[in-house]
């Protein structure tokens, strides 16, 4: 039986599980980026198939195409990029591994520092002392989405004496309370907050969820940090306020089209911190995410497939 790793960029998956434990399973790991065409040729011949994250997208005209697929994991227990409804009715079983909050609230706070103390134009440059940071102290984060990461990221603002606010579409002043947080609507928190960061699950509610009006009333001087999902924010209506100065600057860690392309205008936007979606990416996770995978593998084998992702009911 073959074992497809797919988009082991630092080639390192197999180093993070006991692949050999599986028992008459070759393991096979590629390091390069497919689109759909060069996808489904790589898989031929692969029953199983292990996602990292939404890398590699699998919409149904992709499943369809891969007729030797019977396990698909994805790395974390969501993945938008799986048509989960056409896996269903190809017989396809997707399950999903144990994943953990706190790498990318860690990175989210690398951005805002980045962001505030200019650290890259500061660490890479060859003067001394070219840029005034900006406090944290006393100033106010805005966070969009209270959920796991969302208030751990608050949590730590707090730790750095900000005042925290947030906003969701069906938060609560109930919910937001017990965790020092104050619940405001959503024009407030863009009208007042020093920095603006997204922890929102994305969906056809939520896409665009941070649009031209919602940029355009930010702060001069303040940050957009989006380590969540690209889908969120309106890129195009990003991209204008950035060049124009309408805000200080943008933190990013996620983008509409990935790997990004050498030529895309984010890349070169000198108010952009942007890394290569690296919020779940550290030693910790990908142990939680491979070993989370050969366990997945191992009890579908023995008929008894674990932690299994099913298409919501649209009547439900």
């Amino acid at each position: 039986m073959r074992c497809v790793i797919l988009d082991d960029y630092q080639d390192v998956a197999r180093t993070y599980a006991a692949w050999d434990s599986l028992d008459g399973v070759e393991v096979i790991s590629l390091t390069e980026h497919f689109g759909p065409d060069a996808l489904v040729r790589a898989l031929e011949g692969a029953e199983i198939v292990v996602a990292m994250r939404e890398r590699t997208p699998f919409p149904a005209a992709v499943l369809e195409r891969l007729t030797d697929l019977k396990l698909l994991v994805t790395t974390g227990m969501r993945n938008a990029s799986i048509d989960l409804a056409a896996a269903a009715r190809l017989g396809i079983n997707v399950c999903g591994t144990p994943s953990s909050p706190h790498p990318p609230v860690e990175l989210t706070w690398a951005l805002i520092h980045a962001l505030t103390r200019h650290v890259v134009t500061e660490a890479t440059g060859h003067g001394w002392q070219r840029t005034v940071g900006s406090d944290l102290h006393g100033r106010t984060l805005g966070v969009l989405g209270l959920g796991k990461i969302g208030a751990r990221v608050a949590a730590v603002g707090q730790a750095f004496g900000m005042d925290v606010v947030a906003w969701s579409p069906h938060l609560t002043a109930e919910r937001a309370e017990p965790l020092g947080v104050r619940a405001v609507d959503k024009a407030t928190l863009f009208e007042t907050s020093d920095i603006v960061s997204l922890h929102l699950v994305l969906s056809e509610t939520t896409r665009h969820t941070v649009g031209h009006a919602d940029l355009a009333s930010m702060k001069p001087t303040a940050h957009l940090v989006n380590t969540s999902r690209a889908g969120l924010v309106d890129t195009e209506a990003l991209i204008a306020h950035l060049g124009s100065g309408t805000i200080a600057g943008a933190g990013l860690d996620v983008f509409d089209v990935e790997p990004l392309p050498a030529d895309d205008v984010l890349r070169h936007l000198p108010n952009v911190v942007a890394t290569p979606h690296l919020g779940y990416v550290t030693e910790d996770n990908y142990r939680r995410f491979y070993g989370g995978a050969v366990e997945d593998i191992a009890a579908w084998l023995a008929g008894d497939p674990l932690r299994t992702l099913l298409p919501k009911d649209p009547d439900a």
